[in-house]
Protein backbone atom coordinates (compact mmCIF):
# COMPACT_ATOMS: atom_id res chain seq x y z
CA UNK A 1 0.00 0.00 0.00
CA UNK A 2 1.57 3.09 -1.02
CA UNK A 3 2.05 5.45 2.02
CA UNK A 4 0.86 8.80 0.07
CA UNK A 5 -2.32 10.12 1.81
CA UNK A 6 -2.98 13.42 3.84
CA UNK A 7 -5.07 12.21 6.45
CA UNK A 8 -5.35 8.76 8.51
CA UNK A 9 -7.67 7.53 11.45
CA UNK A 10 -8.05 4.42 13.03
CA UNK A 11 -11.14 2.76 14.84
CA UNK A 12 -11.87 -0.56 16.89
CA UNK A 13 -14.50 -2.85 14.86
CA UNK A 14 -15.73 -6.62 15.54
CA UNK A 15 -13.56 -7.32 12.62
CA UNK A 16 -10.40 -6.01 14.24
CA UNK A 17 -8.70 -2.34 14.16
CA UNK A 18 -9.45 -0.77 11.03
CA UNK A 19 -7.00 1.81 9.23
CA UNK A 20 -8.71 4.00 7.21
CA UNK A 21 -7.07 7.05 4.33
CA UNK A 22 -8.04 10.04 2.76
CA UNK A 23 -7.25 12.67 0.37
CA UNK A 24 -9.21 15.54 2.21
CA UNK A 25 -12.24 14.69 0.14
CA UNK A 26 -12.69 11.13 -0.25
CA UNK A 27 -11.66 7.80 1.47
CA UNK A 28 -8.42 6.17 -0.37
CA UNK A 29 -7.61 3.15 1.81
CA UNK A 30 -9.31 1.43 4.65
CA UNK A 31 -7.47 -1.66 6.44
CA UNK A 32 -8.16 -4.50 8.28
CA UNK A 33 -6.25 -5.62 11.20
CA UNK A 34 -4.10 -8.71 10.57
CA UNK A 35 -1.91 -10.57 12.89
CA UNK A 36 -2.10 -7.48 15.46
CA UNK A 37 -0.92 -4.75 12.92
CA UNK A 38 -1.68 -2.59 10.65
CA UNK A 39 0.05 -1.35 7.57
CA UNK A 40 0.67 2.20 8.89
CA UNK A 41 0.62 2.11 12.19
CA UNK A 42 3.94 3.91 12.60
CA UNK A 43 2.05 6.72 11.34
CA UNK A 44 0.18 9.39 13.44
CA UNK A 45 -3.30 9.81 13.28
CA UNK A 46 -4.63 13.08 11.68
CA UNK A 47 -8.45 12.94 10.92
CA UNK A 48 -10.80 14.73 8.44
CA UNK A 49 -14.45 15.90 7.84
CA UNK A 50 -14.24 12.25 5.04
CA UNK A 51 -12.48 10.09 8.22
CA UNK A 52 -15.47 11.44 10.79
CA UNK A 53 -17.97 10.53 8.07
CA UNK A 54 -16.80 7.42 7.70
CA UNK A 55 -15.96 6.44 11.08
CA UNK A 56 -19.21 6.95 11.84
CA UNK A 57 -20.89 5.40 8.77
CA UNK A 58 -18.89 2.16 9.61
CA UNK A 59 -19.71 2.12 13.37
CA UNK A 60 -23.03 2.27 12.22
CA UNK A 61 -22.59 -0.50 10.01
CA UNK A 62 -21.30 -2.43 13.30
CA UNK A 63 -24.37 -2.16 14.74
CA UNK A 64 -26.19 -3.12 12.68
CA UNK A 65 -27.99 0.16 11.86
CA UNK A 66 -26.61 1.21 8.38
CA UNK A 67 -26.72 -0.91 5.23
CA UNK A 68 -25.62 1.60 2.89
CA UNK A 69 -22.35 3.85 3.17
CA UNK A 70 -23.13 7.91 1.74
CA UNK A 71 -18.77 8.84 1.93
CA UNK A 72 -16.91 9.52 -0.71
CA UNK A 73 -14.14 6.43 -2.32
CA UNK A 74 -11.53 7.37 -4.72
CA UNK A 75 -9.52 4.35 -5.01
CA UNK A 76 -6.45 3.93 -7.56
CA UNK A 77 -6.23 1.43 -9.77
CA UNK A 78 -6.09 0.15 -13.26
CA UNK A 79 -9.11 1.27 -15.63
CA UNK A 80 -10.17 -2.98 -15.51
CA UNK A 81 -9.87 -2.77 -11.45
CA UNK A 82 -12.25 0.60 -11.37
CA UNK A 83 -14.54 -1.34 -13.45
CA UNK A 84 -14.61 -4.40 -10.75
CA UNK A 85 -14.92 -1.95 -7.78
CA UNK A 86 -17.44 0.30 -9.55
CA UNK A 87 -19.70 -2.64 -9.93
CA UNK A 88 -18.98 -3.58 -6.47
CA UNK A 89 -20.09 -0.36 -4.90
CA UNK A 90 -23.21 -0.82 -6.69
CA UNK A 91 -24.14 -4.33 -4.74
CA UNK A 92 -26.72 -3.71 -1.56
CA UNK A 93 -26.15 -4.54 1.70
CA UNK A 94 -27.01 -8.33 1.77
CA UNK A 95 -26.73 -9.28 -2.14
CA UNK A 96 -23.85 -11.01 -3.47
CA UNK A 97 -23.03 -12.65 -6.96
CA UNK A 98 -20.04 -14.87 -8.15
CA UNK A 99 -16.81 -14.10 -9.75
CA UNK A 100 -18.39 -15.60 -13.43
CA UNK A 101 -21.46 -13.07 -12.60
CA UNK A 102 -18.92 -9.93 -11.84
CA UNK A 103 -17.47 -10.79 -15.25
CA UNK A 104 -19.89 -11.29 -17.12
CA UNK A 105 -21.70 -8.10 -15.75
CA UNK A 106 -18.67 -5.92 -16.56
CA UNK A 107 -17.94 -7.14 -19.97
CA UNK A 108 -15.25 -9.49 -19.23
CA UNK A 109 -16.70 -13.05 -19.14
CA UNK A 110 -14.61 -15.62 -18.54
CA UNK A 111 -11.79 -14.15 -16.89
CA UNK A 112 -12.25 -15.19 -13.53
CA UNK A 113 -8.82 -14.98 -12.47
CA UNK A 114 -8.65 -11.40 -13.56
CA UNK A 115 -11.86 -10.55 -11.71
CA UNK A 116 -10.83 -12.40 -8.37
CA UNK A 117 -6.84 -10.31 -8.63
CA UNK A 118 -9.05 -6.84 -8.83
CA UNK A 119 -11.58 -8.14 -5.91
CA UNK A 120 -8.51 -8.99 -3.75
CA UNK A 121 -6.64 -6.39 -5.03
CA UNK A 122 -9.53 -3.39 -3.75
CA UNK A 123 -8.20 -0.99 -1.76
CA UNK A 124 -11.22 -0.21 0.47
CA UNK A 125 -13.36 -3.52 1.10
CA UNK A 126 -16.34 -2.84 3.32
CA UNK A 127 -16.93 0.72 1.95
CA UNK A 128 -16.66 -1.44 -1.45
CA UNK A 129 -18.15 -4.44 -0.90
CA UNK A 130 -15.95 -7.44 -2.18
CA UNK A 131 -16.97 -9.59 0.47
CA UNK A 132 -20.07 -9.74 -1.23
CA UNK A 133 -18.66 -12.19 -4.11
CA UNK A 134 -18.46 -15.44 -3.53
CA UNK A 135 -17.24 -18.74 -5.77
CA UNK A 136 -20.45 -19.48 -8.21
CA UNK A 137 -21.35 -22.37 -6.06
CA UNK A 138 -21.91 -20.00 -3.03
CA UNK A 139 -19.01 -21.16 -1.45
CA UNK A 140 -15.96 -18.66 0.14
CA UNK A 141 -12.72 -18.85 -1.38
CA UNK A 142 -10.85 -16.18 -0.01
CA UNK A 143 -10.47 -12.93 1.49
CA UNK A 144 -7.44 -10.79 1.20
CA UNK A 145 -8.94 -8.48 4.60
CA UNK A 146 -8.07 -9.05 8.18
CA UNK A 147 -7.30 -12.44 8.57
CA UNK A 148 -9.05 -13.15 5.78
CA UNK A 149 -11.87 -16.56 5.43
CA UNK A 150 -13.10 -15.60 8.75
CA UNK A 151 -13.36 -12.12 8.44
CA UNK A 152 -15.30 -12.14 5.11
CA UNK A 153 -17.92 -14.82 6.93
CA UNK A 154 -18.15 -12.59 9.54
CA UNK A 155 -18.95 -9.58 7.37
CA UNK A 156 -21.83 -12.22 4.79
CA UNK A 157 -23.51 -13.35 8.71
CA UNK A 158 -23.65 -9.79 9.75
CA UNK A 159 -25.57 -9.07 6.14
CA UNK A 160 -27.45 -12.00 6.23
CA UNK A 161 -26.19 -13.76 2.97
CA UNK A 162 -26.93 -17.53 3.64
CA UNK A 163 -23.87 -19.35 2.17
CA UNK A 164 -23.55 -22.86 0.86
CA UNK A 165 -22.39 -25.56 3.01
Amino acid sequence: MSTSFAYLTRMSSPIGRLEITSDGQAITSLSIERGGHLPLEEHPERSTAVLDLAVQQLTEYFAGDRENFEVPVNPTGTEFQRAVWQRLSELEYGQFLSYGELGAEIGRPGSGRAIGGAVGANPIPILIGCHRVLASNGKITGYSGGEGVPTKLWLLTHEGIMLAA
